[in-house]
C-alpha cells in the first residue's frame, strides 16, 4: 500500500493518508513537538511505502519503519547526495501534493481551521466533526493508478 504523511494545519495535526485520500491516522501535537517523534505511533499496523517531506529525514526512523515493514521515501535536502530510486517511487514522491489537497479541503470545506474556540472541548468537537465530514465525502482527492501500476508499486 502507499501512504503519505504530512504535518499541516499550523503545526497542529500530523496525519497519514492512503492513495485514495482516506485519512488513516492523525495526531494532535503542540508546535514544539518534532513530527519525526510521532511517525512510529501513526504508522502502527500499516505496511508498504510511506512518502514524506524533508522534515522526516532520519536514519533511525527509516530503520525502525523498515523493521515494521514500511519503506520511507523523502525528498532530499540541497546538501545531501542523490540516492538511486525506482522511477515509480520517484513519481509517487512527486504526488505528495495529494496530502496538501486533503489539508486544504479539511481547512476550507470542513472548516476545521478556526481560531476563536472558547474551550478545548469546542475545539475538539469542531476538529472531529470536520474530519468525520471529510470521510463522508463521496469524491476525495486521490492518485489514479492503473491496475498494472498498482501491481508494480506493491512489489517492494
Amino acid at each position: 500500500m502507499i501512504y503519505l504523511i504530512a504535518c499541516q494545519l499550523d503545526k497542529l495535526e500530523t496525519q497519514v493518508i492512503n492513495e485514495k485520500g482516506e485519512i488513516l491516522a492523525f495526531h494532535l501535537t503542540p508546535g514544539n513537538i518534532a513530527d519525526v517523534s510521532i511517525v512510529e505511533t501513526l504508522s502502527k499496523g500499516i505496511f508498504g511505502k510511506l512518502f514524506g517531506d524533508k522534515g522526516y529525514i532520519s536514519a533511525e526512523l527509516t530503520k525502525k519503519l523498515l523493521n515494521q515493514g514500511l519503506q520511507l521515501f523523502t525528498t532530499i535536502k540541497s546538501n545531501m547526495k542523490q540516492k538511486l530510486m525506482k522511477l515509480t517511487d520517484k513519481i509517487l514522491l512527486r504526488k505528495r501534493a495529494l496530502i496538501e489537497t486533503v489539508n486544504d479541503q479539511l481547512k476550507n470545506i470542513s472548516q476545521i481551521e478556526h481560531t476563536r474556540h472558547r474551550s478545548a472541548g469546542n475545539f475538539l468537537i469542531n476538529l472531529l466533526a470536520g474530519i468525520a465530514a471529510y470521510t463522508h465525502q463521496q469524491k476525495k482527492p486521490s492518485i489514479n493508478l492503473a491496475e498494472l501500476d498498482r501491481m508494480l508499486l506493491m512489489a517492494v
